[in-house]
This record gives C-alpha cells, sequence and structure tokens, in this order.
C-alpha cells in the first residue's frame, strides 16, 4: 500500500497513556449462534471452505480462530456441510478436536466461492453492524480539553496561539486547513495530532456489503490494542459467552497520512482482479481517526477534483461508495481531515469550498526565543554542545542579515551538516566557521551569474 502511515502517532513510543474511552458494558458481544452473527448460513459455509481450500485440513479450534466464531457456531456449519457432502471428517487433532477437509464436491463449491469473493479471512460483521460501531465511538462524543492539548505537546516547540486553534479544530470534528510557506512544521504537527486523539477503537476485520467482503483492518494502519481476533489458546478459541466479539480488533484511533502519491482511486473501493478481494479506501480506514492530505497541490489530480470528493461527506457525515460489481452503499464519515499545504490556498480552492473547511490555520515562521529552544533541543539529540553564541550568530549574521525567516526545519538541517562536517574533518567541537559552511551548502548560490560563469568554464575546460 502506497499510503504513508503516521509513524509519530501510531507507533511513536512517546505517546502519551491513552485512556480508554470504550465501555465494556457497550462492546458488541461474541455471536453465539449463526442468527447472531447477521450473516446467512450460505455465507459463512462458503467461507469456511474457502479456508479449508487454502489451508488444508483444520480441526475445529483453527477453524474457530480463522473464522473468529465461536466453537457452536464453526461446529454447525460444519454439522451442514457433512450432511451437503461439502467436508468430511479426516481424524482428530492433538487436542482430541475433529479435524475437517473438503470432498471433491466442497472443493469446487470452494472455487466457485473464491470466484465470487477472494475474502477468507475472519468472518465480516454486517454494513450495518458497522455503521452503529463507528457511531457509538463518534469522535464527536469526546472531549478535548485545552490542559489536555498543551499536555500532549508538552514536549513540541509550538506557538501557544497554534495550539489553541488545533485543539478546537480537532475538537470540533471539522476539517482543517493547514497551510504556510515550507520548513514550518505543519506536516510534523499534522502528524503529532493523533496525540489528541483519546481512547480506542473497535475496527473490524472487513465488513459485508453488498454479499461482498470488505477489508477493513489494515496492520500498516491500526495499532492493535489486544493480539489479533481470538485468543491463541485451543480453549479459549471455543469460549461461547466471553469477551467482545472478536470479528473486532481493538485499536488505537487511526491516522492516515498521504501526500503526492494519493490518486482518486485510493479514495473509492479497491478491487483487485488477480485475488477477487475488495479493500477500503484510506477514508474507511480512517473512520474513527484522522485523515491527513499532506502536500496538498502535488496530488495527481486537480485540487479542485480532490476537494469535490469531500463536499458531500463533509456536509452529511456519511460517504457513497460502490464495489466492482457496480453495487452502492454508504458509510458514516467520522473523520477529522486535515489537509496540509505549501500553497497559498486561494490558488488551489474556491471562496465556497474554503467556507466548508471550519479551520484555516496559518503557519508562520519563528521567534527567536521558539529557534533557540529548538536549536537547543536539536543540539541534544544530535549529541552536540550547546552554545548560545552560536545560535546567535546564526539568527543575527545569517538569518536576519540575508533575510531568511526562522523556520522550524533549519535547526534540524544546519546541525545535521553541521555534523557531518566534523565527522568528516575529525573535529570535536562546533563554530561559527563550520555554521557558515553548513549554511553556505544548505542554501546553495543559483545565481544566474554563477551559473553562467560555471557554464562558461566548463566549456573552456572541454574545449581544452
Amino acid at each position: 500500500m502506497d499510503t504513508k502511515i503516521n509513524s509519530e502517532g501510531v507507533s511513536d513510543p512517546e505517546l502519551l497513556a491513552l485512556p480508554d474511552a470504550t465501555n465494556a458494558a457497550a462492546l458488541p458481544p461474541r455471536p453465539a449462534s449463526i442468527e447472531e452473527t447477521g450473516l446467512s448460513p450460505l455465507y459463512l459455509m462458503d467461507l469456511l471452505s474457502k479456508q479449508l481450500l487454502e489451508q488444508g485440513v483444520l480441526d475445529l479450534h483453527q477453524l474457530s480462530r480463522g473464522t473468529a466464531l465461536a466453537g457452536s457456531v464453526v461446529e454447525a456449519l460444519c454439522h451442514t456441510l457433512r450432511r451437503e457432502g461439502r467436508v468430511e471428517v479426516r481424524g482428530q487433532g492433538e487436542s482430541g478436536a475433529l479435524r475437517f477437509g473438503l470432498t471433491e464436491l466442497g472443493r469446487a463449491a470452494a472455487m466457485e466461492a473464491l470466484a465470487r469473493d477472494g475474502y477468507a479471512g475472519p468472518a465480516p460483521v454486517p454494513l450495518e453492524a458497522y455503521t452503529a460501531r463507528v457511531r457509538a465511538q463518534a469522535l464527536s462524543d469526546v472531549g478535548i480539553s485545552r490542559n489536555e492539548v498543551r499536555a500532549a505537546f508538552a514536549d513540541t516547540v509550538i506557538e501557544p496561539a497554534l495550539l489553541d486553534q488545533l485543539g478546537p479544530g480537532l475538537h470540533s470534528g471539522r476539517a482543517m486547513f493547514i497551510h504556510g510557506e515550507p520548513g514550518t512544521g505543519k506536516s510534523y504537527i499534522a502528524r503529532r495530532l493523533v496525540r489528541l486523539l483519546p481512547g480506542e477503537v473497535l475496527v473490524p476485520h472487513a465488513i459485508l456489503a453488498g454479499g461482498k467482503a470488505v477489508r477493513c483492518f489494515d496492520p500498516a494502519v491500526h495499532s492493535p490494542l489486544a493480539p489479533l481476533g481470538v485468543q491463541e489458546s485451543a480453549g479459549a478459541a471455543l469460549l461461547l459467552a466471553e469477551g467482545h466479539d472478536p470479528r473486532f480488533v481493538r485499536c488505537r484511533r487511526p491516522c492516515v497520512v498521504t501526500g503526492g502519491e494519493l490518486t482518486m482511486e485510493r479514495l473509492e473501493v479497491q478491487y483487485d482482479h488477480a485475488t477477487h478481494i475488495h479493500q477500503a479506501p484510506v477514508q474507511l480506514l480512517a473512520n474513527n481517526g484522522m485523515l491527513v492530505i499532506d502536500d496538498l497541490g502535488r496530488q495527481r489530480m486537480a485540487p479542485m477534483e480532490l476537494f469535490n470528493r469531500w463536499i458531500v461527506p463533509l456536509e452529511e457525515r456519511r460517504d457513497f461508495l460502490a464495489l466492482a460489481n457496480g453495487y452502492h452503499f454508504s458509510v458514516p464519515f467520522d473523520v477529522a481531515l486535515v489537509f496540509s499545504t505549501n500553497l497559498d490556498p486561494l490558488s488551489l480552492a474556491d471562496a465556497a469550498f474554503l467556507r466548508r473547511i471550519g479551520y484555516k490555520i496559518r503557519f508562520a515562521a519563528l521567534s527567536r526565543d521558539a529557534y533557540r529552544e529548538i536549536w537547543a533541543r536539536q543540539c541534544r539529540e544530535s549529541g552536540i554542545d550547546f552554545d548560545p553564541a552560536l545560535v546567535d550568530f546564526v539568527i543575527y549574521e545569517l538569518h536576519a542579515r540575508l533575510g531568511v525567516p526562522l523556520l522550524a526545519c533549519h535547526p534540524r538541517d544546519l546541525l545535521g551538516l553541521a555534523g557531518d562536517h566534523l565527522r568528516y574533518w575529525g573535529d570535536e567541537s562546533l563554530d561559527c566557521e563550520v555554521l557558515a559552511w553548513a549554511w553556505q551548502t544548505y542554501f546553495g548560490d543559483f545565481s544566474s551569474d554563477d551559473r553562467a560563469g560555471g557554464d562558461a568554464d566548463m566549456s573552456g575546460r572541454n574545449a581544452s
């Protein structure tokens, strides 16, 4: 998958401990019968058959774990499959459970089922159950206070006024438009907004729409808080009334970050013609969480084409999707949508669309104090002794004299180049001369006179 996933949020070891926002009493119970799954017996029998076709002979415990269904449900389905001549008993496993395998009739039926729908994972949840679950764990139902926002960004250098815009924006659930010059920290802060997403959510392995499974759980996007599906012990796999429905996975609220690689096709249900499997689009993967569209204006489509895709979801809080066979369905749109761009917003969208964006937040150059703080932190991370005189040299003799704004990316980039210089020459201490070299290397000199001179020198050398 080409979507970049939040590395600062999902897997960041510095994440603050998130409170458990899921009410245990409201968790969907584990279905104890075929009827309680909300799925037809025919669909479930096909699912079992596909797993047997792909994995060979399996016992009752393995089928229960593979389908995320209770043992009583699997046992009833296997009984029907045996009666129809599609499966047969192949002895007993080490735990004493019966082992099942496909007959020739069952193998043919399983191959037909795979041609119709290639999904063979844990049993999906009905679309209606998914809709109810998304609404039950909606972002709008959890509050974010000013103190929580400040605490989440206590280790980040950011203007308090910006936090007081970002916090209410995320709290409201409205779309945010973050803009400003390159290097002002927009992408960095946007990715770290996931720190403000409280609690946990249940994400289904797949949902069933129009008789087809649409895969929803993506390990590249979702960060599980518990073992996937049913517990690993064979005895636990057959418990009928304990725990939540294992067709759902307990996860942190998701954050999906996608940039210039985003295409319009990624915003629709994906269908793999080779495997016959449907995959959820990025906004459905981000449901009950955040979707950051970075580098807005760099995508392989016109910005207004991208914006128009979001008008209905933003206004109606639901999204309309279609399967490969043309079946249309709608799902809740509970996504904190964040646009981030280096370009002028008015060059990307008209005023009518910008009015639909609740929060327009501009990132500007840093104050001198904020720049010094980032410089000091970057020195600590790079193992370089912090010298206030050196950062003042950079601020006043380089930035101010040459009219270069103080951007959040500069301390990291300049100190990185300076560190390269020190290691190359074997020096131990940083000084103004090394920083001047780093500045010249970083910004370069691309004046037309120099280029012309360089071309002339090169042509002279070639001629000689």
